[in-house]
């Protein structure tokens, strides 16, 4: 947001945190929805436990994101960066195994349209519509940035870790897509997600390791966990960015003297997104409830992407014109405006495009709930400009310059 503020405007930046520091929240309660729904269905399968006591799965997890939490960002970031190489070096390993299994079913055809035969999506019009849940992968890369104030030389660190994180990911997920699309049958596509009762590679695991499927299941929980992890670290701090320039209530700025955490912060995302969990899943069920919130989420991160390509436009315009590259910061914003566009439109469920339908309920409800509270932002952002619009110009700074961080941690590798 302070990109936005500085690129094009304050109040822009000011909605762009409005929007945030609400979708940030709710990728917790995605993360949660979906580890109690794939750990009660699996123990359902192999062990005879009633799937109804997911949220039990939903309780444990937030206690383990509050114990993490609750310390300085060196020992959750450590436990992320433990936890989330072990998961790349399983799946990997798991990755070529499938690819030698497959044999002579491994093909190039699968990266271009040829298997693009869903109704109503075939072809490239298929490609942007899977997009929306590429994004939703991909949404996660940007919770390097609020470290920067807690982490040594963060101008070099952050930028690396951003790096690193968009490089090795795209990796991972190109690994499995294919190897997935290769062993499984790319012809058979359209059933993946159900198969196995919505976890399919525990039971593609289980087809070349045996027993050793049980390792790939932790895994993803692993995978789970440090996700959630990641996620309230990432709100935590702008949380705690927002209180201490009083957009959000000041207290969310407050430090434990002992573990030198945001814990007001942490225990406001802990209870909002076990609360929403619960809500959501009781509501729907967890499968259900991971589709509406992650329907929510797109449909607010896609719009924040699009600002800050933007951004990077007009500030290099604006303040380094020397500086200004064509392709960096003109050709490439412009093109990543034009590829999320229909994006957003298949996310949000405007039928714009022929390959664009209407959601149905209630993953339709996310879009008004998007609508109703950049609303309330709106009205916020006029009553902080006629009351208090130092707040409003604050986002605009970066206190890393200003200030030295409380002791700050080293650097992050």
């Amino acid at each position: 947001y302070t990109y936005a503020a500085r690129g094009l405007h304050p109040a822009v930046g000011f909605l762009v945190a409005w929007a945030f520091g609400l979708v940030e929240a709710a990728v917790s309660p995605l993360l949660y929805l979906l580890l109690s729904l794939t750990v009660a269905d699996q123990l359902h399968v192999d062990f005879g436990w009633s799937p109804h006591l997911w949220w039990i799965w939903t309780l444990v997890l937030g206690a383990v994101v509050y114990s993490l939490g609750f310390f300085r960002v060196q020992l959750p970031a450590r436990t992320g960066v433990l936890l989330g190489g072990l998961e790349i070096a399983v799946i990997t390993v798991l990755c070529i195994w499938l690819i030698v299994k497959a044999g002579s079913a491994n093909t190039f055809s699968v990266f271009g349209t040829h298997y693009a035969t869903a109704a109503g999506f075939k072809g490239f019009s298929g490609i942007i519509a899977a997009a929306v849940f590429t994004v939703l992968a991909y949404i996660g890369f940007e919770e390097a940035i609020p470290l920067g104030e807690e982490v040594s030389q963060p101008r070099r660190t952050v930028g690396k870790g951003l790096m690193v994180a968009l490089i090795g990911v795209g990796t991972l997920f190109l690994l499995a897509a294919y190897s997935a699309s290769v062993y499984f049958g790319p012809a058979k596509g359209l059933s993946f997600a159900s198969f196995n009762n919505g976890n399919p590679w525990v039971q593609m695991a289980r087809s070349v390791w045996g027993v050793g499927w049980v390792v790939m299941f932790l895994v993803i929980i692993d995978s789970y966990v440090a996700n959630s992890n990641a996620a309230s670290i990432a709100l935590t701090r702008t949380w705690y960015a927002m209180g201490r320039i009083r957009i959000l209530p000041s207290a969310l700025a407050h430090i434990h003297p002992r573990s030198k955490a945001p814990h007001i912060a942490l225990a406001a995302q802990v209870i909002f997104a076990v609360g929403v969990t619960l809500i959501l899943g009781g509501a729907y069920g967890a499968l259900t409830g991971s589709l509406v919130v992650g329907t929510f989420v797109t449909d607010i991160f896609v719009p924040i992407y699009m600002v800050v390509n933007l951004a990077c436009l007009v500030y290099y315009l604006r303040h380094r014109r020397s500086e200004f590259n064509w392709l960096l910061h003109g050709l490439i914003p412009v093109l990543g405006i034009a590829v999320l566009v229909p994006v957003f439109l298949a996310g949000a469920g405007i039928p714009s495009f022929s390959f664009v339908s209407k959601l149905a309920a209630p993953e339709s409800y996310a879009g008004p709930a998007v609508g109703i509270w950049m609303i309330i932002g709106v009205a916020y952002l006029i009553y902080l400009y006629r009351r208090h619009p130092g707040r409003i110009t604050d986002t605009g700074k970066i206190f890393i310059e200003e200030e030295a961080p409380v002791e700050p941690a080293e650097a992050i590798a």
